[in-house]
């Protein structure tokens, strides 16, 4: 059998979407805007009465709440947390936030942890100043530095850095730089992205900028020996953490697990059945302020596609996937797949190819 736990079938997430950034990344698709911040103070209201709505309907506890965006860190710290807590928790529950390095202090960190907030994720990307303005971003490695240190400051002990391999003009080297000193500023979890080209951002209308396959695979290839050195144990194709670190929220997801989304653009699942809410941040306040739905859509999954998607995402994970799902024989996976007894692990170069492997399960 496999050494790896199976996951935590009493998991339950809960999303929060803050859709407002200062400014937007060249690579960024997401769902946020820079000229809304008036709408903050109504969006943070419109997100508490929107989770009061589902703990009327019987919202189950949260084990792992997650804030994302957009910048969580630009809206008021002590208004995000009044808005957390609304949402019913299990006592133990992961809560994470979301932060650029450059949008908190030393206060606004100190009122998250003192709110109930377990977790931060800094958007580093790189410590190279060059690789940084090539993205697009707003901060310098000084921030970075100083952001954790009022993160160790505030009483965190576990926080996550996030990167993002494959910039123009960033050398194998530079990145070896970056993860060397990411390291050394001593985070708990470490994710480690390659850089994709979203259709519409700037990134994707400048083909100079486009990042070269080959090369993000050496980078790969490199975090993966780099962090296994510095103590750092793969769980996901992009996502690292120290023993007893991995970000259970994230988990969650790659698990297949119900979560609820608030906010515009959240997405959510409970038992077979997707949905996502309305785009826009005013047509999101308008709905809930007139007591109408704020879904702009959903599907229903059928048991087979519900099967085939859970193996596609537990594919990427360190748990694998049953031995039977896949044909050992076919030599499109020799060095793609390693074998622990009934479940198939990728190997660091079969993470490369996961879409590959993933086209194979059965």
């Amino acid at each position: 059998m496999s050494q790896h736990p199976g996951p935590d079938t009493t998991a339950f997430g809960t999303y929060v979407h803050i859709p407002f950034c200062s400014s937007r990344c060249d690579y960024c698709a997401f769902a946020t805007w820079t000229d809304r911040h008036h709408l903050m103070s109504a969006y943070l209201d419109a997100v508490a009465a929107e989770i009061d709505r589902r703990v009327a309907d019987g919202m189950p506890p949260s084990t792992s709440i997650f804030v994302g965006g957009g910048t969580p860190s630009l809206v008021s710290a002590q208004g995000l947390v009044d808005v957390l807590a609304h949402i019913p928790r299990a006592a133990d529950a992961e809560v994470t936030i979301e932060a650029n390095p450059d949008a908190v202090t030393a206060e606004s960190l100190q009122t998250y942890r003192d709110g109930g907030v377990t977790r931060m994720s800094f958007g580093v990307q790189s410590m190279d100043p060059d690789v940084l303005s090539s993205l697009g971003r707003t901060h310098d490695p000084d921030n970075v530095r100083r952001a954790v240190e009022w993160t160790l400051a505030a009483g965190f002990e576990t926080f996550n850095l996030d990167l993002i391999m494959g910039a123009a003009g960033e050398s194998v080297a530079s990145w070896e730089r970056s993860l060397a000193e990411v390291v050394g500023l001593g985070p708990t979890h470490i994710s480690a992205y390659s850089l994709t080209i979203e259709p519409g951002t700037p990134l994707a209308e400048d083909p100079s900028r486009h990042p070269d396959d080959d090369d993000q695979a050496t980078k790969y290839l490199r975090t993966v020996d780099v962090l296994a050195d510095a103590g750092f144990e793969w769980y996901e194709v992009s996502n690292w953490s120290r023993p007893g670190h991995q970000c259970r929220h994230n988990r969650l997801y790659w698990d297949a697990g119900d979560y609820l989304g608030f906010g515009c653009a959240a997405h959510s699942h409970r038992a077979g059945r997707r949905w996502w809410n309305l785009r826009t941040p005013e047509r999101y306040i308008d709905a809930v302020t007139t007591g109408v739905s704020t879904e702009a859509t959903g599907e229903v999954l059928d048991a087979e596609t519900r099967r085939i998607e859970a193996l596609q995402l537990t594919l990427r994970t360190d748990r694998g996937v049953p031995t039977s799902s896949l044909d050992l024989d076919d030599p499109v996976l020799e060095g793609l797949v390693d074998i622990e007894g009934d479940r198939a692990i990728l190997t660091a170069e079969g993470r490369l190819l996961a879409n590959e492997v993933a086209i194979r399960l059965r």
